[in-house]
């Protein structure tokens, strides 16, 4: 048993070898997104693209922990990286429901005015974004009461994405419902995958919300808690779920929803510009915050 110092910031010894077992596999699934998102031309996938890269960094600060269990950059890292980086999954996943009714013709069957769903969740997600950043900042603090607050302010932005989570699964459900019941006749072409593409975002969102669901028993805990004084939660409950959402959905792409694969035309693309670029400019507010709270 590792013989913990006073200003340790780990209650264990982090461990190299599942460490960069994570890197290695977080590599090569950004690197699939990464190529299929150039390849199809999906911009509005980047968010999740950028979630994987955040992954592979965070757990190299895992791994640099190993060696320095007092490196506050490499704790700020992997404490922030690995926590906000399924809010970048979620901001594509939101997107994607969107372009599924757009594709079908069936925006009418949703609950929320199509132009609008996009708009609430991801802004949504973004402020989930910054409320655990800020949150994630302040845990590396010496200050017992800034750490307290900042798990405390993390646990609100783990249950916001939760309700968030929950209300977007319910949109979901009632659309395919709908859709289901009273068929248009753009749902019925074969070439357009939508239903598949609806299963790959029930899993999807249901990994994330276990894995989000672990992160507020982790941290309802607190830091003398039993789930942050060991180290293998964090990789059955996190690292393994994430790496399998980024897997489902690195191989059953957005690509399903588009009939004539390899081809965007000048409005869908200046359509997907518009919604990154929203969405990276609230992230980079967000990062800000984090950085500027630690």
């Amino acid at each position: 048993m590792v013989k913990l110092k006073e200003d340790d910031l780990y209650r264990y010894t982090p461990s190299v070898v599942a460490a960069t077992i994570a890197i290695v596999v977080f590599t090569m699934l950004s690197t699939l997104h990464t190529y299929r998102m150039f390849r199809s031309k999906l911009l509005f996938c980047l968010p999740f693209t950028i979630g994987g890269i955040f992954e592979v960094i965070g757990y190299v600060g895992r791994a640099i922990g190993h060696y320095d269990r007092v490196s506050l950059a490499a704790y700020i890292l992997q404490s922030i990286l690995i926590l906000v980086a399924p809010a970048l999954f979620a901001a594509t996943i939101y997107m994607t429901l969107g372009r599924i009714m757009r594709a079908t013709q069936s925006e009418s069957y949703s609950v929320i005015r199509v132009n609008w769903l996009t708009k609430i969740f991801v802004l949504g997600d973004i402020l989930t974004f910054c409320v655990q950043g800020a949150g994630g900042g302040q845990l590396a603090s010496s200050d017992q009461k800034k750490v307290k607050s900042g798990q405390n302010i993390i646990l609100g932005g783990l249950f916001l994405q939760i309700l968030i989570f929950g209300c977007f699964i319910i949109v979901s459900i009632v659309f395919h419902r709908r859709l289901l019941r009273q068929p248009t006749r753009q749902s019925i072409t074969e070439d357009l995958k939508w239903q598949k593409m609806m299963v790959v975002l029930y899993v999807v969102s249901a990994l994330i919300l276990v894995r989000n669901v672990f992160r507020v028993v982790e941290y309802i805990g607190g830091r003398d808690g039993p789930l942050l004084r060991v180290e293998w939660p964090i990789y059955v409950f996190d690292a393994l779920l994430m790496a399998a959402t980024m897997a489902v959905w690195g191989i059953w792409y957005p690509t399903l929803i588009r009939p004539r694969v390899g081809r965007v035309d000048g409005a869908e693309e200046g359509s997907q510009l518009s919604d990154v670029h929203g969405v990276v400019n609230g992230y980079q507010a967000g990062t800000a915050a984090s950085i500027n709270n630690k």
